[in-house]
C-alpha cells in the first residue's frame, strides 16, 4: 500500500491521512476518473482526522471530518461546475478557497503552503481548460441557433418565386383582351364571364 501513497507523499503529507483518504476516495470514483491530488489539513494543534481536499482528473472533493473523526463529510464539484480557486498564505500555512459556478464557496484552512500551491496550480490549469470548453459550447449553441434560422428561412426565400403571383396588368387592358377572345371564339361565353368576375373582384 505504501508504494501506492508515494505519489501522494511528495508535499509532506500525513501518510496515515493519506491512506484513509485513498480508502474512501476509492469507493467514489467513477468510470475513467483517476485521483490526480491529495492536500491533507495541518492544524497547529492535535487533529485526529484533519480535513482534505482531493483532486481527480474530473472533479475536486472536499473531506471534512466530523464527530472527532467518526464520520466523514465530503462535497464534490465537476470541474466545468468551479469558476475559480485562490490561495491566501498565513504563517501558519494557507487558505485554499473555491468558488463555484453556482457562486458557493468552500474553503479549507492550515493548507501547508507547498499543497496548498500544488492544488492551485492544478486547479488553474483545469480552470483553463474549462474556460476554453465554455467557449467551445457557447459557439456551438450560437452555430446551431444560426443554422436553424437559416433552415427556417430558406423556405421564406423561395416563397415568391413560388407563391407569389406574378403583378397583375391593367384590368381594363385585360378585359378588353378577354372580350377580342371571346369575339374571336377563343375561349367560351362562360370564360368568358367567369374571368371578367375574377378580375372585376379585384378591382
Amino acid at each position: 500500500m505504501i508504494n501506492n501513497l508515494k505519489k501522494y507523499l511528495n508535499e509532506e503529507q500525513d501518510p496515515k491521512s493519506v491512506e484513509k483518504i485513498i480508502e474512501k476516495v476509492n469507493d467514489l470514483l467513477t468510470n475513467g476518473e483517476t485521483l490526480e491530488y491529495i492536500a491533507v489539513q495541518n492544524k497547529p494543534a492535535i487533529n485526529i482526522s484533519p480535513d482534505s481536499i482531493v483532486l481527480t482528473n474530473k472533479r475536486i472533493i472536499f473531506f471534512r471530518s466530523k464527530s472527532f473523526g467518526l464520520v466523514t463529510d465530503f462535497q464534490d464539484y465537476l470541474w466545468k461546475d468551479v469558476a475559480e480557486s485562490h490561495i491566501s498564505e498565513t504563517i501558519l500555512g494557507s487558505t485554499f478557497k473555491m468558488t463555484a459556478v453556482s457562486g458557493f464557496v468552500e474553503t479549507i484552512d492550515y493548507i501547508p503552503k507547498s499543497q496548498a500551491r500544488k492544488l492551485y496550480q492544478y486547479a488553474q490549469a483545469k480552470e483553463e481548460e474549462m474556460i476554453e470548453f465554455r467557449r467551445q459550447k457557447e459557439l456551438e449553441d450560437k452555430r446551431a441557433t444560426s443554422g436553424g434560422i437559416t433552415v427556417n428561412t430558406q423556405p421564406d426565400q423561395t416563397e415568391p418565386k413560388q407563391d407569389t403571383p406574378k403583378p397583375s396588368k391593367d384590368p381594363m387592358e385585360t378585359l378588353m383582351k378577354l372580350k377580342a377572345y371571346l369575339d374571336n371564339e377563343l375561349i367560351s361565353a362562360e370564360d368568358y364571364e367567369a374571368k371578367k368576375k375574377e378580375i372585376l373582384a379585384r378591382m
